[in-house]
C-alpha cells in the first residue's frame, strides 16, 4: 500500500486505447498509487453520481483523487503528476487554456473507437490485477 493515499482513475472499460492507457500506467505505477475502474461498472457509476457527474458518463477518463473529479486534460495531467520519470513535466502544459487542451483530447476521444477499435465487453481484470481493481 503507498504512503499517500489511493487515487481512482474511471476509464472507458471497451475502448481498446483506453485499456492500453491503463496498462501502460500500471506498468510505470509501481507504488500502487492509482486503483482503476471501468466507467461502465456498477462502482464507476455510483462514484461519478457521488461527485455529481452523470452516472453514464464515458466521454473522457475520470481521476478520483481527494474528493474531487477531475475529467479530460486535467485528469491526463494530474495523473502525471504521480507518475516517475520524465511525465510530470507534462503539468506545465497547464499553461496552455484549458478549452485548448480539451479540444485536442476531446479530438482524440471522438475517434478513439475508429483509430484503436472497441471490446464486446468491459475488460475483466487478470488474477494478478484484481488488486488495482475496484
Amino acid at each position: 500500500m503507498p504512503d499517500s493515499p489511493r487515487s481512482v482513475i474511471l476509464f472507458d472499460g471497451v475502448c481498446n486505447f483506453c485499456n492500453a492507457s491503463i496498462n501502460f500506467l500500471m506498468e510505470r505505477d509501481r507504488d500502487g498509487r492509482f486503483v482503476f475502474g471501468a466507467l461502465q461498472s456498477e462502482e464507476g457509476r455510483a462514484m461519478l453520481r457521488d461527485l455529481d457527474l452523470v452516472d453514464d458518463y464515458i466521454d473522457s477518463i475520470v481521476l478520483i483523487e481527494d474528493g474531487k473529479a477531475w475529467t479530460a486534460s486535467d485528469a491526463v495531467l494530474q495523473i502525471s503528476r504521480h507518475m516517475n520519470g520524465l511525465w510530470p513535466v507534462l503539468r506545465w502544459a497547464r499553461i496552455l487554456p484549458k478549452s485548448l487542451r480539451d479540444a485536442v483530447y476531446n479530438w482524440i476521444a471522438t475517434h478513439r473507437y475508429t483509430w484503436f477499435g472497441k471490446r464486446e465487453s468491459c475488460r475483466v481484470p487478470t488474477p494478478e490485477e484484481r488488486s488495482r481493481f475496484l
